[in-house]
């Protein structure tokens, strides 16, 4: 293999290594759906081994594109949780390195759709988590940017958009907390203007309708922001309004971190004297003690499904119909929720 240390690998030197064109080397290295996955993946190897680092100052001299691609979510000051961003930002950089660079943004901070251009972007993420963020996606539409939505589901059927069946999440945690014989609950919610909070709460609710439990017997606390802190400050009042239930159920596992330290803060034993779920499955979800009970939110999937649809667009720029998905979720049982009999 070549000695990257002695000269400069370039597309051409992996060209030569492969047996194969540079145009094909090009394309494979920006993820074009035109070359064959066995081929792609046989480049991607060559690149790598032979210690291959793209210039994409020299590749936007030549060809008049950034090779930027911006992701954008709601509002990284709230209601983006930490492991929401770096989960996103570990797929980028997985997937992207070899052909673009990507920069990451929030669609509330001023002005962020004024700097909207196909100078700046060959192509748009957006993380979406409210409608809010309408007027910003279609900004982007507007400019002519290959534009992918992911997260939340937006009703034009001319955007490329990926999602998770929110609503079906919190069904199937409910569910399962019914069958394990609860019906005295709590909901954490998340930030009340996120189209996700507003879907996990319905599938709570017709969850419980569906198994007889009045929804309006149910403590629900709104000042949840999908942080730690949140979960704390909400469970506190739970449990300290002296009508404790036997189950809280959070919409999502950084607030589920902050209730059951609350928890163990005042006296009660999780699931002992209280069951708590949460809800994406974050990485460290099986670490906590007890081991968390979550919905799996298959956020990498999701992202590696929009960057593969972004890229088609970006490489490959055609009239084909909008690509629209959403992906389940799924139920993911551990020890944190207790069966009573």
């Amino acid at each position: 293999m070549a000695d990257s240390n002695s000269k400069e690998v370039t597309i051409q030197t992996i060209a030569k290594l492969a047996n194969v064109s540079h145009t094909t080397v090009s394309r494979a290295l920006n993820g074009s759906s035109s070359v064959k996955p066995e081929t792609r993946r046989k480049i991607e190897r060559i690149a790598k081994e032979a210690g291959y680092v793209p210039n994409f100052n020299a590749r936007r001299l030549v060809t008049h594109r950034s090779y930027n691609i911006g992701v954008f979510f709601s509002n990284l000051n709230g209601g983006t949780s930490a492991s929401f961003l770096s989960t996103t930002i570990e797929t980028m950089e997985r997937l992207l390195a070899s052909s673009y660079t990507f920069s990451v943004g929030s669609i509330e901070k001023e002005h962020a759709a004024d700097k909207l251009s196909k100078q700046n972007y060959d192509g748009i993420l957006v993380m979406s988590q409210s409608v809010d963020d309408d007027e910003f996606i279609s900004r982007a539409r507007q400019q002519e940017i290959p534009t992918v939505v992911l997260n939340r589901f937006v009703d034009d059927q001319a955007i490329d958009n990926f999602a998770i069946d929110e609503k079906l999440g919190l069904r199937l945690a409910t569910e399962y907390a019914i069958r394990m014989g609860h019906r005295q609950f709590a909901l954490i919610e998340g930030m009340a203007k996120f189209a996700s909070t507003q879907l996990r709460t319905a599938g709570f609710k017709e969850a419980l309708k569906t198994h007889g439990i009045d929804p309006d017997e149910v403590i629900y606390k709104k000042g949840g922001d999908y942080r730690p802190a949140g979960g704390n400050v909400e469970m506190r009042q739970i449990l300290s309004s002296g009508k404790v239930p036997t189950c809280v159920i959070c919409e999502n596992d950084d607030m589920a971190i902050g209730a059951i330290n609350a928890c163990s803060e005042f006296g009660y034993r999780v699931p002992e004297d209280i069951s708590v779920i949460g809800f994406d499955d974050m990485p460290y979800s099986q670490y906590l003690t007890p081991e968390l009970t979550t919905v799996r939110k298959p956020t990498e999937a999701m992202i590696q499904k929009g960057i593969k649809r972004l890229l088609e667009m970006i490489e490959e720029p055609n009239e084909q119909k909008a690509i629209r998905r959403i992906i389940d979720p799924e139920i993911i049982v551990r020890s944190s929720v207790k069966k009573l009999n």
